[in-house]
Order: C-alpha cells, then sequence, then structure tokens
C-alpha cells in the first residue's frame, strides 16, 4: 500500500513480537533493511510484556542501533474492556515508568509514547519532560475530551515534544481536525504539531 501510494504514505511502521528473541531481532533488520519501515510499534498490554523486561533489551538496542523509532501505547486500552479479566490483559504494562526505564537504559533509542496516557497522565508528563529520547502523541483520544492539564502543558513546557495522532479509523480526520482548531492553539504550534515535530524526529 505504502508502494502504491507514495503521493500520500509517507512511510510505513512494522511491529515484531519480542518474545520471538533472536526471530524478532531478525525481523527488525529486515523491516529496515530491506522493506524500507520507519519504526516499530509496540503493544505492551496486548502483547502482554512491559518494555523495561531487560531480556528483551536486545531488541531494543537493534532498533536502536538501526536508527529508527519505536512507538510504544501508554496508558489503558479499549481492548478488552469490560470483558471477564480483560481478556489476560495487564494494564500495568502500559505504565509510563517502563518507558522511562528503557529510555534512560537506551538512552540512544527514541520512543514515541503513543495515548495520552490515561490514568497515569502526570506520570507520563514527566517522563516527556525528563528524557530528551521521549516524544508523545496524542491519537485515540477526541481532542475536546483532552485532559486540561496536558492541553495547558502543550501550550508550554510540551511544545516541542507533542505530536498529531489519529487511530483512524476510531475517530473521523474531519472531527479531530475540527475539534484540534477549536482548542485555541496559536497556528504556529499547530504547524509544529500536525507535522513538523514528527518530520524532526522520524527524520523525514
Amino acid at each position: 500500500m505504502r508502494d502504491r501510494h507514495r503521493d500520500c504514505i509517507i512511510g510505513a511502521w512494522g511491529a515484531v513480537e519480542p518474545s520471538l528473541g533472536e526471530v524478532a531481532i531478525d525481523q527488525v533488520r529486515r523491516s529496515v533493511k530491506d522493506l524500507g519501515l520507519i519504526g516499530f510499534h509496540f503493544h505492551p498490554i496486548m502483547q502482554h510484556f512491559s518494555v523495561d523486561e531487560t531480556r528483551y533489551y536486545p531488541l531494543f538496542e537493534e532498533i536502536a542501533a538501526l536508527k529508527v523509532p519505536v512507538m510504544i501505547d501508554v496508558g489503558m486500552t479499549g481492548m478488552g474492556a469490560g470483558m471477564p479479566g480483560g481478556m489476560g490483559a495487564k494494564t500495568r504494562h502500559a505504565h509510563p515508568a517502563a518507558i522511562d526505564a528503557l529510555a534512560a537504559d537506551i538512552p540512544s533509542l527514541i520512543i514515541i509514547m503513543a495515548h495520552p496516557g490515561y490514568p497515569w497522565i502526570d506520570e507520563t508528563t514527566a517522563v516527556a519532560l525528563h528524557k530528551a529520547n521521549v516524544f508523545w502523541e496524542m491519537s485515540g483520544w477526541g481532542p475536546k475530551y483532552m485532559p486540561e492539564q496536558i492541553i495547558r502543558d502543550m501550550r508550554s513546557r510540551l511544545r516541542d515534544k507533542m505530536m498529531f495522532g489519529s487511530d483512524y479509523p476510531s475517530i473521523p480526520y474531519p472531527r479531530l481536525l475540527k475539534e484540534w482548531n477549536e482548542l485555541g492553539f496559536k497556528d504556529e504550534f499547530l504547524e509544529s504539531f500536525f507535522h513538523g515535530t514528527s518530520e524532526r524526529v522520524l527524520g523525514l
């Protein structure tokens, strides 16, 4: 799909299963070197692991060596919500403290936290502020429901860390763009938020 629509799809992300060990590391190399993927997405809750488990560090070290970023979901997910046992998913796997440890232990790894991080918004904010190699994208929530502390920090101390994300098709683009524009941000911030920061962090 990327190759057929390069006029509108800038890049594609990969996903690997960390528990596969060397197989996952080989898949990471092939994904970047042969397939030209721009980074890797991890969903700790549904993949049933925490990114600060050191047995997975060789995988993250290889990704860092390939000079591509990881996007890691933070905060609870709607997947499994309301099901007995939440389908076996443990929300603690997506706590921002795990990203803080990963960022500290592998400082050359560029990390993008995905989603607002509820219910650990203050902790997620602290990680974004403290670690220069950590950034934050805002997919998955309707902007008009975005917690006020995030909106406040986007206007000031987090303005160079934030990225737009959609989670399409969960929320249609017309609604997303309308609601972000209704929050009263300055044009220069929205330029950075919608594409400038992503271009800088992803090297586009």
